[in-house]
């Protein structure tokens, strides 16, 4: 399982995450690092959504999203980060 989900980490992949971040962009999962309060425990849910499906359009890892449940200043959150490494940021049936 751990391994699948470092697998689910890196979305679209790593040449895909090269080419945002040279663009000057954080990836989604900076995104959230960034607005969460740094001390809080980060609780990631549907990190498999879309795990084998799409294979046609090169797969959907974590449903095209990453969603945790973080708090951001003092207050528990749900937070969702289009990945943009998983087709552009596109969501897919299963990511709803």
């Amino acid at each position: 399982m751990h391994e699948r989900t470092e697998k689910v980490k890196l979305g679209g992949g790593l040449k895909k995450i090269e080419s945002h971040k040279s663009k000057g962009k954080l990836t989604a999962r900076e995104r959230i690092d960034y607005l969460r309060d740094k001390d809080s425990t980060v609780l990631e849910i549907g990190a498999f959504a879309g795990d084998g499906m799409y294979t046609d359009e090169g797969g959907c890892p974590g449903g095209g999203v990453v969603t945790v449940f973080a708090f951001v200043a003092g207050r528990l959150c749900i937070l969702v980060s289009n990945d943009a490494t998983v087709k552009a940021g596109a969501w897919f049936p299963i990511t709803a």
